[in-house]
């Protein structure tokens, strides 16, 4: 598996040392990333993790805009002017920064949620309301391209 799916629920240990899911793991080795580069999602209580793949999204983005434009820099600062390059011990731990944990609100557990290309770091009661916010907006978008669909025939082609 090259990709970050599902999610898990771990505590930091007694020196703030919390586990990354085994299956994550194995993605960052495949990535070859030294570390685990990180930084706080735009507009969640999160931060987003990964390695080359997470980096190359961001270079994509970045790209789109001129380097000497508004948008590019404040970009640029929102994703590597905040960004940390985190140290993975051998047991697979990491220690999160101060800043990082006031800017999810993690106390002494962590939730890992997978994203394909990266993913991000919760804290536990933060991710369950995000996650059924998102549930009730996914049932309005399904309701919407049900109703869609439907006018538009069996075959989902106008006129059909």
């Amino acid at each position: 598996m090259d990709r970050f799916v599902s999610n898990f629920t771990n505590r930091l240990d007694a020196k703030g040392r919390v586990s990354i899911p085994s299956s994550f793991r194995a993605v960052l080795a495949k990535d070859g990333y030294e570390g685990l580069y990180v930084h706080p999602a735009l507009d969640l209580a999160a931060f987003d993790a990964g390695g080359h793949a997470l980096r190359k999204t961001i270079d994509d983005i970045l790209s789109r805009f001129s380097p000497f434009s508004d948008e590019w820099e404040s970009l640029s600062t929102a994703l590597n002017g905040t960004s940390e390059v985190l140290k993975v011990d051998p047991e697979g731990r990491i220690m999160l920064s101060e800043a990082l944990k006031a800017h999810t609100g993690i106390g002494d557990t962590v939730t890992f949620v997978g994203h394909g290309h990266k993913f991000q770091i919760w804290e536990p009661q933060r991710f369950q309301t995000h996650l059924e916010a998102a549930k009730t907006r996914l049932r309005d978008v399904k309701r919407v391209l049900g109703t869609q669909l439907q006018s538009s025939g069996p075959t989902g082609v106008a006129g059909a």
